[in-house]
């Protein structure tokens, strides 16, 4: 499982012209999943997620997490996470999980971060989705589960 977790001022997701998640100041998170993910792994890197303390404290240091500033989530299925570009120029996406089990491994995370953060907004899995952002820093971390569980 991969997560890129933007920390933003403001994003939004768009389908067919209709917004249909936006936040202010928080995290957004395209989430990749690959078929061998399961729901401890999601469990783990939900924990890391919330927890990360990337917002800036009194003191400029990045000291703060989601909690401590009020911050939203935009969750965003994105299986293109998973490309693997080694051969050629068009990439491969037999890492990514089959649509079937990736929705539902999405939805998980959704339902887990409800229950931890106030404001959770959402993309619409596997559909066209234009994600609007002004990144905050920039600053993007990549969470990775091959490297965290």
């Amino acid at each position: 499982m991969r997560f890129v977790i933007q920390r933003v001022a403001r994003a939004s997701v768009i389908v067919e012209g209709t917004t249909t998640g936006a936040i202010d100041k928080g995290f957004l998170v395209l989430i990749g999943v690959e078929e061998s993910d399961t729901v401890e792994i999601a469990d783990k890197m939900i924990k890391k997620l919330i927890g990360m303390r990337i917002f800036e404290d009194e003191n400029g240091k990045t000291n703060l997490d989601l909690a401590s500033v009020g911050g939203g989530l935009l969750l965003v299925s994105q299986f293109t996470l998973y490309a693997d570009c080694k051969k050629g120029n068009r990439p491969s996406f037999v890492r990514a999980g089959k649509p079937d089990m990736a929705e539902e491994m999405y939805e998980y995370i959704i339902a887990e971060c409800k229950k931890q953060v106030e404001n959770v907004q959402v993309g619409v899995f596997g559909a066209d989705m234009k994600v609007v952002l002004l990144n905050d820093g920039p600053f993007t971390i990549i969470l990775d589960s091959a490297e965290i569980c």
